[in-house]
């Protein structure tokens, strides 16, 4: 199995202006011209549910668990630890991993790095989880709100702004805060 992440071009060799890639590519490209580097971490929330008899996708789960909860209440907690340990497989330094507040929502979080290979990480990041999960006989979705009623998932991403010489831009040393 391998992962390819390309750029798209026109047939005349261009960028094409629609690639995501292309986007953040000029925006990282600009931050460096002014002088700084942009990286970002993300913490990537996801269900598992389960799917039906024809092992279609469903928003049915029987766990009940909440925030931080482990077996036997995490039916999903097996399921989570192979993913995290084939993104480790896969060179992703994993940073946490544990259910989320609403049953059947997990978490895994990963390394901050450089904007553009973050961005191709969440890629393969969401491909490995939904893969996972169905090796698991589950259903991974990255919907924001799946289920009326319950807590949806985002993705947080924290985001550091540096001069090249490594000084944070959005710190402000007369500011407490």
């Amino acid at each position: 199995v391998a992962r390819l992440i390309c750029d798209v071009y026109r047939s005349d060799g261009t960028p094409f202006q629609g690639d995501p890639r292309q986007v953040l590519k000029k925006a990282v490209a600009h931050a460096a011209e002014l002088g700084y580097e942009f990286e970002v971490g993300p913490e990537c929330e996801f269900f598992l549910f389960n799917v039906d008899e024809n092992g279609r996708p469903s928003t049915e789960s029987y766990e009940q668990a909440g925030y931080f909860d482990m077996s036997p209440l995490d039916f999903g907690e097996n399921a989570r630890r192979d993913m995290v340990l084939n993104l480790e497989d896969l060179g992703f330094e994993i940073e946490a991993s544990h259910h989320e507040v609403a049953p059947a929502q997990h978490e895994i979080d990963f390394k901050y790095d450089e904007a553009l290979i973050t961005a191709d990480n969440i890629m393969t990041f969401k491909l490995t989880v939904k893969t996972i999960a169905k090796r698991h006989g589950l259903y991974a979705t990255f919907m924001p709100k799946p289920k009326y009623g319950i807590n949806g998932s985002g993705m947080h991403v924290n985001m550091s702004l540096a001069t090249v010489d490594g000084k944070n831009i959005f710190a402000d040393d007369s500011d407490k805060l």
